[in-house]
């Protein structure tokens, strides 16, 4: 019995030595958890639609997820476009042609916001408020984890 006891009392001390910080990024949330997310910080969405891009590029649809957004101080709801890529390779691979596909739904291309968090781009009509873009932004890039570049930490578009 008392053989038991160290050796679970052991256990217990060598897990205490494990720091914070050595443990990894997590992985990128799914769009439930970034919902819940923003909602939690002052922006409503709604209306989701998954495979909405917003454009026909067949290689976007199955990463794109439309929504509506307001809150904070965007008092307007806006059409907002995720397209969340599998990992940090993808995105860095189809990033670029977001804003392409931006151009087929957007109504004034001056005024075009986009926020980029590995694996993330998240595109829409604005002009966006100031504390509504930078809540985003600010979820967007917590909620990439390790930026779908797995636990190896290469490639990708986060720091």
């Amino acid at each position: 019995m008392s053989r038991i006891l160290i050796g679970l009392l052991a256990l217990l001390l060598a897990g205490c030595g494990t720091r914070v910080s050595d443990l990894p990024a997590p992985s990128p949330a799914n769009f439930p958890s970034i919902a819940s997310l923003l909602g939690d910080a002052g922006i409503s969405v709604t209306n989701q639609v998954s495979g909405d891009a917003g454009c026909k590029d067949s290689n976007l649809v199955p990463t794109a997820i439309g929504f509506t957004a307001s809150g904070l101080d965007q008092l307007a709801p806006v059409r907002i476009h995720i397209f969340i890529f599998a990992d940090a390779a993808t995105w860095s691979r189809l990033s670029s042609s977001v804003s392409q596909c931006a151009m087929s739904f957007v109504t004034d291309p001056e005024t075009y916001e986009s926020v980029d968090p590995s694996p993330y781009v998240v595109a829409g009509q604005g002009p966006w408020a100031t504390k509504f873009r930078d809540t985003l932004r600010q979820i967007l890039t917590t909620a990439a984890g390790d930026g779908g570049n797995g636990s190896d930490g290469g490639g990708g578009g986060n720091p």
